[in-house]
């Protein structure tokens, strides 16, 4: 089984890259390049904010705690 581990990873990128380089694989392409520029402001809410915030501050918190420690 070992010996078609290279063979197969070949086969699907090349089917991967055929895919992307047809005309329906520009398209699937074109769509999330759209879909995902605007991700930012669909993602970006207060709630996520907040998170954020207290995320950075227990990053913080556990930098200052392992500098006390170093």
């Amino acid at each position: 089984m070992r010996k078609w581990w290279i063979p197969v990873t070949v086969l699907g990128l090349a089917g991967l890259g055929a895919l992307l380089l047809s005309p329906r694989g520009k398209r699937a392409l074109a769509w999330l390049t759209e879909t995902f520029a605007d991700a930012p402001e669909l993602f970006l809410n207060q709630s996520t904010l907040q998170d954020i915030e207290r995320l950075r501050v227990a990053v913080d918190r556990l930098a200052g705690s392992l500098g006390a420690v170093l």
